[in-house]
């Protein structure tokens, strides 16, 4: 068996093994975007790990809103709901709730999530549904050519502000962490390898998993963070996340991440008086999240830009609960009747 294959017997145990490859999952749609838009790269990584994960592609559904994102659905053999702009969740909603056997993912943009689709992110993250969502990130809107997003940074100059940004940017992991996301990580476009592992780890975690995903538009915000991802600069500037390890970056590990006693983290350089005893240990299972919170608002150049998962603990799904309930009611009132509800109550005849 090859590397990029699987064996899976479609979650049931009474279907003859099949073999998944990558090929499998690619849709026989052309992909239609703008050549070198990162959006590519993490098609390519999220083809590629599916076949991992043991879940045939008529068991999964891939929702999305509007958006230069939302074509995704298009280029996955699997079902897929190419819905209205920022309604994703809501749909997403829907069909998680109506069947919980299937794997549900929202793929959605900064401008799509945040801004009209705000509340639907929020409200689908706090049910805590067993969900995935992945959120590309490039701080523009990309599909209607480069007015600024709820992401773009202050002061930036695009069509729709052409004398700079006087909106303060939204931080899409402060939001996630907020609504209480039991699983939120952050990767790049071009970080193959760390994607593929973001992505696997958050179809494999039981409960709503929100990925922020930087991807980079090449036509009307090309670079938009490579002063941190860029090959020559990446290890003094990001900081990878790993559970029970303390927070150390930089090409030779000699920077690290520490609590002052005020409260705040401060970078500070290793060696003579500090040591790793003195650094942050990163803690993705902690109950709360004020740490993981902490950490989602270090930002370049002050922090080093954290990439991995800030948090993954567990908590009754959204839909256990609802079919939990369903059950109580049917065995205190027994089944519905859907005519005599019709029917019932109070009356009106208008003639």
């Amino acid at each position: 068996m090859s590397t990029d294959s699987v064996t899976t017997d479609g979650g049931n145990g009474h279907e003859p093994l099949v073999k998944l490859t990558r090929k499998d999952f690619v849709s026989d749609q052309e992909v239609r975007w703008c050549p070198g838009c990162g959006d590519y790269a993490i098609l390519a990584q999220i083809q590629k790990v599916m076949p991992e994960l043991g879940v045939k592609r008529e068991n999964t559904v891939f929702v999305s809103g509007i958006g230069c994102s939302s074509r995704f659905p298009y280029y996955m053999n699997t079902y897929g709901f190419h819905s209205i702009h920022g309604r994703a969740p809501a749909v997403a909603t829907g069909i998680k709730a109506s069947n919980p056997e299937l794997s549900v993912w929202v793929i959605t943009g900064d401008g799509d999530a945040l801004s009209i689709g705000g509340n639907h992110l929020i409200h689908a993250i706090r049910r805590n549904l067993d969900i995935n969502i992945i959120l590309f990130n490039n701080r523009i809107y990309g599909l209607t050519k480069g007015q600024y997003s709820p992401t773009s940074e202050f002061g930036k100059r695009t069509k729709s502000t052409p004398f700079g940004v006087i909106d303060y940017p939204l931080n899409p992991l402060s939001v996630a962490l907020a609504a209480e996301s039991t699983f939120v990580a952050r990767s790049v476009d071009t970080f193959t390898q760390h994607l593929q592992m973001v992505v696997e780890r958050a179809m494999r975690h039981k409960g709503v998993s929100f990925v922020e995903v930087y991807q980079n538009c090449n036509i009307f915000n090309d670079g938009a963070f490579d002063m941190f991802t860029e090959r020559a600069v990446r290890e003094d500037r990001t900081v990878e996340l790993e559970h029970g390890k303390p927070i150390l970056f930089g090409k030779e590990k000699n920077k690290g991440v520490r609590m002052r006693s005020d409260m705040h983290l401060e970078v500070v350089d290793m060696g003579n008086s500090v040591s790793e005893s003195d650094l942050i240990v990163h803690n993705e299972k902690a109950p709360d999240s004020y740490l993981a919170y902490m950490l989602a608002r270090m930002e370049y150049p002050v922090y080093p830009v954290p990439i991995g998962v800030f948090r993954d603990v567990d908590k009754p799904t959204y839909e256990a609960l609802l079919a939990e309930q369903v059950e109580s009611a049917v065995e205190k009132m027994g089944p519905g009747d859907l005519e005599k509800l019709i029917n019932g109550g109070d009356t009106w005849v208008i003639s």
